[in-house]
């Protein structure tokens, strides 16, 4: 009596799942590929959010626990998933960075114009196929619990960028000077890249069902990639752009951060942190830090960071020294000007210049690691770092000098690693946060 009362209760269990799989069955036979199922469960994570100098993490019912990053970028995932046989590669890179310790990537959530992989084809026309490739990208790092940091248009002409839309405007009949400053000016290309924020933002995942907007897993909404002015004199509509764009995605996302994507070049108005710039020509490139930063809906400040490529004729040591001063510096402007987070975007060193080791990489990457490290052990603005970039095998054709696959580099994969670690034990004073981390590499390591 017992036993057959076990077996219904058993199939009272099974029953239903076998007429979800069998309905599931007939909508495929039918539909093929056109119907996608909505994943049913995803790794459970919690919105980013700011508090002062600080990142955290919003905990339901508890207290709050400040963040400090330890991430990567790369910045090719969107485009190699939308091939299915590639998209394996992804997987493995979101894989890896989270055995790494580190938590958060950025990468491209554009391309722009009619490469065979464009996502925007024309103002407003998207190619559903590459879409979907960012919606892999989003589900994906949500199963490695990564969060994204995603890019939404270039400053360079690679992937479409800025230059793309001055040509859809010159195209479409508008009078727009060659000149790629009118991209932050002219009023129809602005409308465009509204139309594209609005097509990102709103969009519902094809394979989750999420809308971006209400994903935990995108870290935060970056305006563009090195925002540069061919003249100085552009300084102010890049200003009201950052304000008026940044107030455009909040209109729609209430929930993710915005930050704008700037190298950290202090402007002409900032002339008390010219000498922290690495040449004159810095200032003249219409960008501020200070300024851009401080616009309300900016949630925190983006820094980069290549010293081989800004000071190319000093010797390391002279590296060493620019670097600690200008990561330093900035650190500083958060805490005390801004009073917002600054995290280091990008940080890159050559593997390629003469007489440059692996050592020296090292030594340079490791000043940035040190100088966040102090910050957050003294709770200041100085909240993360991201490495550029890392690749997995069969990547390489994305590379540039600053590139690697860091585990084909002991030296370096040790190194962040170990920052991985240190920068978990700043917060992880209980178990209730280790339990926030997917992978936990740093079992028998020494702080």
């Amino acid at each position: 009596m017992t036993a057959n009362l076990h077996r219904t209760k058993i199939m009272e269990r099974v029953y239903p799942l076998l007429s979800l799989l069998s309905i599931a069955a007939i909508l495929y036979l039918n539909f093929g590929d056109k119907f996608t199922f909505p994943l049913v469960w995803q790794q459970k994570m919690s919105f980013i959010t700011t508090n002062s100098t600080h990142f955290v993490i919003k905990n339901d019912g508890v207290e709050d626990s400040i963040v400090y990053i330890n991430g990567w970028n790369s910045y090719w995932l969107m485009e190699e998933s939308v091939w299915e046989n590639s998209r394996k590669r992804v997987s493995k890179m979101l894989k890896r960075g989270a055995e790494m310790g580190m938590t958060v990537c950025r990468t491209w959530a554009f391309s722009d114009g009619n490469a065979p992989n464009s996502l925007q084809i024309s103002p407003g026309v998207f190619d559903e196929r590459v879409f979907q490739g960012l919606d892999f990208v989003i589900v994906e790092a949500r199963r490695h619990k990564i969060r994204l940091v995603l890019s939404l248009v270039n400053n360079l002409n690679a992937f479409g960028g800025k230059a793309q839309y001055v040509r859809w405007a010159q195209e479409a009949g508008f009078n727009v000077t060659s000149s790629t400053d009118s991209f932050f000016s002219h009023p129809t290309i602005k409308k465009y890249y509204k139309n594209y924020i609005k097509a990102i933002v709103t969009r519902k995942n094809s394979i989750s069902g999420v809308k971006y907007s209400e994903e935990p897993a995108i870290f935060a909404w970056e305006l563009m990639n090195e925002p540069r002015c061919i003249s100085s004199s552009s300084a102010p509509f890049l200003q009201t752009w950052i304000t008026e764009m940044a107030a455009f995605i909040k209109s729609f996302d209430q929930q993710h951060l915005v930050t704008v994507g700037l190298e950290g070049f202090y402007g002409l108005t900032s002339t008390e942190k010219s000498s922290v710039n690495p040449g004159e020509w810095a200032a003249s490139l219409g960008s501020d830090f200070i300024q851009n930063s401080a616009v309300e809906d900016i949630d925190f400040a983006s820094v980069h960071a290549y010293p081989d490529s800004w000071i190319p004729q000093a010797d390391l040591d002279e590296k060493v020294s620019y670097l600690s001063h200008w990561v330093d510096s900035h650190v500083m402007d958060g805490e005390y000007t801004l009073n917002k987070p600054v995290l280091f975007t990008e940080v890159g060193s050559s593997l390629h210049i003469e007489k440059q080791g692996l050592q020296n990489r090292d030594l340079l990457l490791k000043t940035v690691y040190d100088r966040v490290y102090e910050s957050a052990k003294k709770r200041q603005a100085g909240a993360g770092t991201l490495i550029w970039q890392l690749l997995v095998e069969g990547m390489e054709h994305y590379g540039d000098q600053y590139s690697l696959v860091a585990w084909d580099h002991p030296s370096t994969y040790k190194l962040i690693i170990e920052q991985s670690c240190r920068l978990h034990r700043v917060f992880d004073k209980d178990e209730r946060n280790r339990k926030l981390r997917f992978e936990d590499p740093c079992s028998g390591q020494i702080s």
